[in-house]
């Protein structure tokens, strides 16, 4: 073997690991690829292959750097995998350790946006029917921005205008950078835990998607749609549209446009209110009109002139109504008594004791008849059975020994009916009328031929 360094397979694979690490370039590279096998294991870590038309190279992305993904990865997705690349000692094989990760070709934002933006819509946190309706005249009116913005001096100039006696609240939020989306959120909180407001302003002005993209937060998104208040989302310019716009009560194009929307204009309500109390006066002149002349067609009418008249003449009809009453309960009192009248009839006749009576005779003609019949019967019967007997004694076999003739049997109980069936010696059974004989052959002849029975 020589002089030449022999090392095992561990020592081997962690010489080359050290030289990967020692690399500068391995340990903070970008790569370009496209992902597949990708799976996240249920503790949070990110599994997949980075590939491109020639070569593929195992990655893993740890859960404490996935978790400030703005995306979803999926098989096939072309990304830019920011991280180190070196061997993993159990098998031997180099891989990548992503930290960062982001689209190729696609604004990671903007995939961001729409990942979340289908995500609440399917859950429902867009639908209409979960839009609260805005006051009509709010007093008290909270706004959650930027103190120091364009935009709330623009809100409070607007509303100040629009509407002067209603009262603004400002509650200062941070509307940019990494710890913008939870300040948002608890403002909404602070307005709604007030329980003092009207109605609520949320946004800010102008800026990139960069500078927006608090207002595209899962958080501040769902504290809009929990919100008891309704909300009003003036994010940006008109062409500017946030998740927090879906998700409001209402969107405003911009700022100004939502201190608009938050408040009537006084001159309008004023103009209102005039055209109200005109419509109001008009109707009560001409309801006091026609209740004059109401007034004094009753003044002229019978009973104002003449009220002991109709009086009297009340009098009469009440005495004839009384009379057509007393005689209708008479009437009524009749037809009542010739119903329990004919009730009674119909009880009598249908009585149970006539129908019990009735069944009862019915039972005996029933029974005699029965009886009659059994009698009839039993004649018939009889009178069959005497025939049948007097058949039987005509064929019956000691009728015949009557006259004489007798029945032998041999000892095994057969009826002899020729002299082969003995033998001398033999014990035989005679069968007479009145008894039997028990005898045995002491002699066997045959009858000759051209004897006479005798």
């Amino acid at each position: 073997m020589g002089t030449e360094q022999i090392l095992t397979v561990s020592d081997a694979t962690k010489y080359i690991k050290r030289t990967f690490e020692e690399d500068d370039l391995l340990q903070d590279i970008w790569i370009r690829g496209e992902l597949s096998n990708f799976k996240q294991h249920s503790r949070g870590h990110m599994y997949f292959t980075i590939k491109d038309e020639h070569s593929r190279m195992q990655g893993v992305m740890f859960a404490g750097n996935n978790r400030f993904l703005k995306f979803r990865p999926e098989d096939g997705m072309k990304v830019l995998i920011r991280g180190n690349v070196t061997v993993y000692e159990p098998y031997g094989s180099y891989q990548m350790y992503a930290r960062e990760m982001q689209p190729d070709g696609v604004g990671s934002l903007y995939l961001a946006f729409e990942e979340l933006k289908g995500k609440l819509q399917r859950e429902g946190l867009f639908a209409e029917d979960n839009k609260k309706p805005l006051p009509s005249c709010p007093t008290r009116i909270a706004i959650v921005t930027s103190p120091t913005g364009a935009a709330i001096r623009d809100m409070i100039t607007t509303i100040k205008r629009r509407f002067p006696m209603a009262s603004i609240t400002l509650l200062p939020v941070l509307v940019q950078g990494d710890e913008a989306a939870p300040s948002i959120v608890k403002g909404i909180e602070q307005a709604n835990a007030a329980g003092i407001f009207d109605v609520l302003i949320v946004g800010r002005g102008g800026g990139s998607i960069e500078d927006l993209w608090a207002f595209n937060e899962e958080i501040v998104a769902r504290a809009i749609y929990h919100s008891m208040l309704p909300i009003i989302s003036a994010v940006g310019h008109e062409t500017d549209i946030t998740i927090a716009d879906f998700v409001a009560d209402i969107r405003a194009a911009t700022p100004t446009a939502a201190a608009e929307l938050a408040v009537p204009s006084s001159d309008e309500l004023y103009e209102r209110l005039s055209i109200t109390k005109a419509r109001m006066i008009r109707a009560m002149k001409e309801r006091y009109s026609g209740e004059s002349k109401r007034l004094q067609q009753l003044q002229k009418s019978y009973a104002f002139r003449y009220p002991v008249q109709l009086v009297k003449q009340k009098e009469q009809d009440l005495d004839r109504l009384l009379e057509r009453l007393e005689k209708e309960a008479n009437r009524a009192i009749d037809r009542k008594k010739d119903k329990l009248s004919q009730l009674h009839k119909d009880l009598k006749r249908n009585h149970p004791k006539a129908k019990i009576a009735d069944a009862s005779e019915r039972h005996k003609e029933l029974v005699a008849t029965l009886k009659r019949q059994m009698n009839d019967i039993t004649k018939e019967k009889n009178h069959l059975f005497q025939a049948s007997i007097a058949k039987l004694n005509m064929l019956s076999p000691l009728k015949v020994m009557e006259r004489g003739y007798s029945l032998v049997y041999s000892g095994e109980n057969k009826l002899v009916k020729t002299v082969n069936q003995l033998e001398e010696g033999n014990k035989v059974q005679i069968q007479l009328k009145d008894g039997q004989l028990m005898c045995e052959v002491k002699e066997k002849v045959m009858k000759r031929v051209g004897d006479n029975d005798e």
